[in-house]
């Protein structure tokens, strides 16, 4: 998927080209040159976010740093593994030289076995991007091996660092070139489902809860799944955004600030504030369902969701709550989870809403009354003939 926003918008994204030395704070990261004829690297006028424009993209940091953030679509395949790194970074205070020797030696065997990869066994014209943290030694010495082997390679100069300001930069830009269909509604309404429905029928959906791993509310985390970085989380958002058209609008659910760890970006918070907010209403018993079909974890373990509630008892009442710890002890989760959303989640909204987005009363509302996927495509198809 490409990283530039395709026809409909103008490209804000900067161009990357390579100069020498760490590029200053705000300044555009650019991409190091391909070999030249004395091996040498020369300037390239590839811009960035045509990532696809590489057959590879090689991370050369090291498993850890990879794994908080990484360009779209990198592989790791690190000059040195986290321990080694260590080992360089100890022996570095007391003796630089003997700290390069021993770095080197580690990269000289890492490349040697990851050449023996078969991502590596590409035809000669094959083009590789590779990065480090600066663009310094680590994608210098990847850089080098390729180039000797005869693969058109380009090295990021700026590297991770470079990327990283880019991105935070296109996030204050981006979002604001983009039309808003906000679906909003109480909790179990079947807002995700319709998102689901309208991406089938062929809108552009930004589904910023599927990106953040979780629900977004205090019950939102999902069992065994862990919550990306919130540096991750940004790269992959720019990357859905950077795909989409101003020829369409984008439908995304009503989020608070936060989805569970993860902060949403301040520019598109805002943007997503100011689009058109559609209010979805469902018959108490369908959201009862989606509860049971997507807290399933809870309707086995009731009182487990009630630890994780134990905050608000001050909020609702001792009464109130022991009624909640009687209906779970009884496991009679249907009417648990009613209590719930008609108690606090469905007050606590409303309150939300009414400080959040504008113009809240003027939305068009939409009654679903089933929230199957059957149910529920005919329905995608209806709003994008209305809202487009």
């Amino acid at each position: 998927m490409p990283q530039g926003v395709r026809m409909g918008r103008t490209n804000s994204a900067a161009d990357f080209y390579e100069n020498a030395g760490e590029l200053p704070a705000g300044t555009a990261p650019h991409l190091a040159g391909v070999v030249g004829a004395r091996g040498e690297d020369r300037l390239v006028t590839t811009p960035l976010y045509n990532l696809t424009d590489y057959d590879l993209i090689i991370d050369a940091r090291s498993p850890h740093e990879y794994a908080q953030d990484h360009l779209p679509g990198a592989v790791n395949f690190p000059v040195v593994d986290d321990d080694e790194y260590a080992q360089v970074g100890i022996l570095h205070r007391t003796d630089k030289m003997a700290a390069y020797r021993m770095g080197v030696c580690f990269a000289l065997k890492n490349i040697a076995r990851y050449l023996e990869d078969p991502l590596l066994w590409a035809r000669r014209k094959s083009r590789v991007l590779v990065y480090c943290f600066r663009g310094g030694k680590r994608s210098r010495l990847w850089f080098d091996a390729l180039s000797t082997v005869g693969y058109h390679t380009t090295r990021l100069h700026g590297g991770w660092k470079a990327y990283r300001r880019w991105v935070n930069q296109q996030l204050t830009v981006l979002p604001s070139c983009y039309r808003y269909r906000v679906l909003s509604g109480p909790t179990g309404c079947g807002k995700t489902r319709l998102l689901y429905a309208l991406r089938a029928a062929g809108a552009q959906v930004l589904d910023l809860e599927d990106l953040a791993r979780h629900r977004g509310s205090v019950l939102g985390a999902i069992p065994l799944q862990v919550q990306p970085s919130q540096k991750i989380f940004d790269s992959r958002l720019l990357h859905i955004l950077s795909s989409f058209s101003t020829d369409q609008p984008v439908w995304v659910e009503a989020e608070s600030k936060k989805i569970g760890q993860l902060q949403l970006p301040e520019h598109l918070y805002a943007a997503m504030h100011v689009g058109q907010s559609l209010l979805i209403e469902t018959e108490m018993a369908q959201r009862v369902l989606v509860w049971r079909e997507d807290y399933r974890h809870f309707e086995e373990d009731p009182l487990a969701m009630l630890a994780c509630l134990a905050f608000l008892q001050p909020l609702v009442g001792g009464k109130e709550f022991a009624q909640w710890t009687l209906l779970a002890k009884n496991k009679d989760v249907a009417p648990l989870f009613e209590r719930l959303m008609r108690q606090h989640y469905d007050p606590a909204y409303k309150k939300s809403l009414f400080r959040n987005y504008c113009n809240i009363d003027a939305r068009p509302c939409l009654m679903l009354n089933d929230v199957s996927p059957a149910g529920l495509a005919q329905v995608a198809r209806d709003l994008l003939i209305q809202f487009g």
